[in-house]
């Protein structure tokens, strides 16, 4: 676990972490390659992952750091006297908990449906040109919708509508609402919301409307 005097402010220059997300047992893998501020906010850096992963902050989240969780305690906080200590994200940055290339950590969101995402520290660039916002250099494969039932449900709903014959097909895209195309990913547009987002902190209203505005653009 991180105490509180490892994870006290440090000095020194800014830096920029190069992060691989992957969200574990989807297949083929749905994945960010993300460039972030070593001094993101743990509660910045959980905007971002919205943003750029494609969910829609409907559901709470949390850091896993080893044995250590890190979340909105506003929202998330240990009920009885037994339940693991939660720390306060909005008082920690990525380079507290990740001070080094190779470091991983987990963030986990929506506890019912459980999507478990592994961030991997691929590089610690310096911060030549300081910049105001999260940069997405890569990717693949569209978000799973929400509210499908985790990795498995998501599994099924694609066999159901690659199926036109199946019982369900219809009744899923209606569900859906949309088209879904599961292999889609668009990095310009990611980078275009990605902007959107406020340095050093954003409001859940205003990360609201990044998202609403995203899930609602149409070219």
């Amino acid at each position: 676990m991180i105490s509180a005097i490892e994870t006290a402010a440090r000095g020194g220059n800014a830096q920029i972490y190069q992060l691989k997300v992957v969200l574990l047992d989807s297949g083929p893998p749905v994945w960010r390659r993300l460039q972030v501020s070593g001094d993101a906010r743990l509660d910045w850096l959980h905007a971002v992952l919205q943003v750029a992963i494609g969910w829609t902050n409907s559901h709470l989240h949390q850091f896993k750091v080893g044995e250590a969780c890190y979340s909105d305690t506003r929202h998330h906080f240990a009920e009885f006297e037994d339940d693991q200590k939660i720390f306060e994200e909005r008082k920690f940055t990525l380079r507290q908990i990740a001070p080094r290339e190779q470091d991983a950590f987990g963030y986990e969101y929506d506890f019912g449906d459980s999507w478990e995402h592994e961030i991997t520290v691929e590089k610690i660039l310096p911060d030549t040109a300081p910049s105001s916002h999260a940069l997405c250099l890569d990717g693949a494969r569209a978000c799973p919708p929400e509210d499908c039932g985790g990795v498995g449900g998501y599994d099924n709903l694609l066999k159901i509508l690659k199926n036109r014959k199946h019982p369900e097909h219809k009744s899923m895209k209606e569900w859906l609402g949309r088209p879904f195309d599961a292999a889609a990913f668009d990095v310009e547009k990611t980078n275009l919301w990605l902007r959107k987002l406020k340095w050093p902190r954003v409001t859940e209203a205003q990360l609201r409307k990044v998202l609403i505005d995203r899930d609602t653009f149409h070219e």
